[in-house]
């Protein structure tokens, strides 16, 4: 294993702190589970304050960045110590844009179930759902993926 270190990444240079992979993989299994409920839980109550946690959850990681959530922490904390080291860190910007489309989605899910929309709700929730099993499961971001397409559309 070589001691040297590799020459500077575009991120490094650019000052942006990188964050591991694995962190919202692991948060994207946490916002699975809690959409999952708030679907099994159907609307009422429970399903209000389900969306209504995961909705400030979005909106920090959104506003704050993905590494500032108490989900981030608890992976921090908790997980990465007893993981190796990542072999690469990543911008951090997809993942927060996904969390803006996050956002988007179970704002819409909470006006449904505020609203009595059940159409809107189980919509916003299931494609919701669907956006973070993909990257629970596969490590695949769909808001990631829809950042870097419109980060080429537009230079």
């Amino acid at each position: 294993m070589s001691t040297t270190s590799a020459a500077p990444t575009r991120l490094q240079s650019s000052g942006v702190t990188g964050i591991d992979p694995r962190g919202p993989q692991f948060t994207a299994a946490i916002t699975a589970v809690v959409l999952l409920a708030s679907l099994l839980a159907g609307p009422g109550p429970v399903a209000l304050v389900l969306v209504a946690v995961q909705t400030v959850l979005f909106a920090i990681g959104s506003t704050r960045g993905v590494q500032h959530t108490p989900i981030a922490w608890a992976f921090r904390t908790w997980v990465r110590p007893r993981l190796a080291a990542p072999d690469h860190l990543e911008d951090p910007a997809p993942p927060r844009f996904a969390q803006t489309v996050g956002l988007g989605f179970s704002v819409a899910a909470f006006l449904g179930l505020v609203t009595g929309l059940d159409a809107l709700t189980y919509a916003a929730l299931g494609l919701a759902l669907v956006a973070a099993l993909l990257n629970a499961v596969f490590r695949f971001c769909l808001g990631c993926e829809l950042f870097l397409l419109y980060k080429r559309a537009t230079a």
